[in-house]
């Protein structure tokens, strides 16, 4: 646990290492995380978009030999395939998971509340909102799937929530991310944009306790 929590607030001197270390293979690294943190159900505190934001900084730096456009193509299509594995794992066992089960020990079952009053809340467009929301991310395709929702309307807010995510961070950290300022205070940009990503579910949680 230490180790993921240094990798994500100096994830930039990680992505370093693992392009020193591995070079090309590191396109197939990024792509099992961003897979797994939704795929598997049970990570979801892998990183998501600081890991977007900064690999997409290094591909603007020619030193790296990162290519930005391989990296959208991967930012995309991995999010796609993590959420619809993550679907059909919530239509086969969602509605019998307990805290005994495999599943059940993994997670939270105070997260999968605040999951379904976010999906009643928003609708079908809570799969495109949530992948935003760092574990809701995680947890809404398998809500969804356990919900009965057909998967082509799952599939369609998928496409638009993951086009705009990867959009998004990977736009942000090619263009600003090589920013002398970003560049040296970048620790604390990455932590910021971890507690912005949070800050949606903590009002959503805070309005639902006062109401």
């Amino acid at each position: 646990m230490n180790f993921l929590i240094d990798f994500i607030f100096h994830i930039d001197d990680h992505l370093v290492s693992l392009i020193n270390t591995f070079g090309n293979w590191t396109y197939l690294i990024l792509f099992l995380i961003i897979f797994i943190e939704t795929g598997a159900v049970i990570l979801p505190f892998l990183p998501g978009d600081s890991l977007l934001f900064a690999a997409s900084a290094l591909a603007a730096n020619a030193n790296y030999h990162l290519e930005i456009w391989l990296l959208v193509a991967i930012f995309w299509t991995a999010p796609l395939l993590g959420d619809g594995l993550n679907f059909k794992i919530g239509q086969r066992v969602g509605d019998h998971i307990t805290p005994n089960s495999f599943l059940g020990r993994f997670i939270k079952e105070t997260d999968l509340t605040k999951t379904r009053n976010f999906f009643e809340r928003h609708g079908a467009l809570a799969i495109s909102l949530a992948r935003f929301m760092p574990i809701i991310r995680t947890l809404a395709p398998f809500i969804a799937g356990s919900s009965g929702m057909p998967f082509m309307d799952f599939f369609k807010y998928n496409f638009m929530g993951a086009t705009a995510w990867m959009a998004l961070c990977c736009s942000g950290g090619f263009f600003f991310g090589n920013l002398p300022f970003v560049q040296e205070h970048f620790s604390l940009i990455i932590i910021g944009i971890i507690l912005v990503s949070l800050l949606p579910a903590a009002i959503g949680a805070l309005k639902h306790k006062l109401s």
